[in-house]
């Protein structure tokens, strides 16, 4: 028996494995036409809005509203176009490593989010000396939960998926809020579960995998964008998107 406990262990490792590399939300989901797509982008990127409009499965925006202590240049203005055109809109902050307490009020304030508003929270890296820490991100968390009554979806890479699931994986902040993650590849066999156990959102094509020098590695380019536009596909259809927004409930 104890020698059949560490082959069972293994074989239960690599089907679990399998299952998760045969599972559908993660093998380019955006290749199914049903499920939704969006956007998120910040001052620098252009957007043509007549183009954009082409694309029928690009039914939100997540524009960046602040960053630290400063507002985005285009988020006003954008917001206001996008509503107007009937997308569905959201406002992440770009956490830094500052007071989170007053990031947040910030953040509020800029925003006034109403309840049509996704909010959410760019943990950009686990470098706390450029970026706001797990720490601070907590307190960021709950100061809108205190605010607002919701919680901010995250917004992580792999890298920082998996050290918050490492650290904090039992942490009921943290589990409480759904998960952006940002992977820029085709497939994931190897999500970081413990946080969260699996994305909401996923951005999966930006300028990192669609420079012009490149343009074969690029997943889906939206019209009416340059190649340094992030894109997100949702887990889940078009009509669950719009049902389910601003994507805060359990």
């Amino acid at each position: 028996m104890k020698r059949r406990l560490p082959i069972l262990l293994s074989l239960s490792l690599c089907s679990a494995i399998a299952a998760l590399a045969q599972s559908p939300e993660f093998s380019e989901p955006w290749k199914n036409p049903k499920v939704a797509i969006a956007i998120d982008p910040f001052e620098k990127n252009e957007i043509d809005w007549d183009q954009l409009a082409t694309d029928p499965r690009v039914v939100a925006i997540i524009h960046r509203a602040t960053i630290g202590d400063r507002a985005d240049l285009k988020y006003a203005e954008r917001r206001d176009e996008a509503k107007k055109r009937g997308y569905k809109w959201g406002a992440y902050h770009f956490g830094k490593p500052v007071d989170p307490i007053k990031q947040a009020d910030f953040f509020l304030a800029t925003v006034k989010p109403g309840a049509d508003v996704l909010i959410a929270l760019d943990l950009e890296s686990p470098d706390a000396t450029k970026h706001m820490s797990f720490d601070e991100a907590r307190a960021f968390i709950k100061r809108i939960k205190e605010k607002t009554g919701r919680y901010p979806l995250i917004y992580a890479n792999n890298l920082v998926t998996k050290a918050i699931s490492e650290q904090y994986g039992a942490d009921e902040v943290f589990r409480k809020t759904h998960l952006w993650y940002a992977r820029f590849k085709p497939s994931v066999t190897d999500f970081p579960e413990g946080a969260w156990k699996t994305y909401t959102l996923w951005q999966f094509s930006s300028e990192i995998n669609c420079d012009p020098a490149n343009r074969a590695a690029c997943l889906y380019s939206v019209p009416g964008t340059a190649y340094d536009m992030d894109v997100d596909v949702y887990n889940g259809t078009i009509e669950e998107l719009r049902k389910k927004w601003p994507l805060d409930k359990p």
